[in-house]
């Protein structure tokens, strides 16, 4: 098989870490590994844990930006992030189960502790909960760049207090009236 990220190196046959099959490309040193061969040997060591001691620098972690075509069936791979603190991206081909790591790619899973959950990060629920976690860290942003740092800190506060008030529905229809002493609408 040709390299689908560089399309100048070959995939030769090889071992993740001598645990797991993958190949990795003779030029840029990405790797293909099909997500049976990971679960598989996943299955057969459930206690093997990969070290996530690791610092990697950014500069080492290559991300192909471009659409990349599966090595396999040549079609459109889709690409999924590994987590909201990262952008990083992984290449999948649905047709063939077939996982693309850009070089670095492993090391920064692994760096994460993700690299014992690789097939997680595939899975439409881990998808959504990294979309919710970036809604939720752009709508603090913008909170924060309205209110002012220490006044979104006061109002977090206030709003964590008030979830936590049995009569929270009177409370807020206190604080929301103009006048809540009056007996005028």
């Amino acid at each position: 098989m040709d390299c689908t990220s560089c399309k100048s190196g070959a995939l030769i046959p090889s071992f993740i870490e001598g645990q797991f099959r993958a190949h990795t490309c003779s030029s840029c040193g990405g790797n293909w590994i099909l997500i049976e061969d990971f679960v598989s040997w996943k299955e057969r060591n459930p206690e093997y844990a990969f070290a996530d001691n690791i610092s990697i620098e950014e500069s080492e972690i290559t991300d192909t930006k471009k659409a990349l075509l599966c090595p396999s069936s040549g079609a459109i791979m889709r690409k999924f992030r590994i987590s909201s603190t990262h952008h990083h991206k992984l290449d999948y081909s649905n047709l063939v189960g077939g996982i693309w790591l850009d070089k670095g790619e492993w090391e920064l899973l692994k760096s994460e502790g993700l690299a014992g959950c690789l097939n997680a990060v595939l899975k439409q629920n881990w998808q959504n909960n990294i979309r919710q976690n970036n809604a939720k860290a752009n709508f603090a942003e913008i909170y924060s760049a309205k209110f002012g740092d220490e006044t979104y800190a006061k109002v977090k506060e206030l709003r964590e207090w008030l979830s936590s008030q049995d009569k929270k529905s009177d409370l807020r229809a206190y604080l929301l009236a103009d006048d809540p002493y009056s007996a005028n609408k």
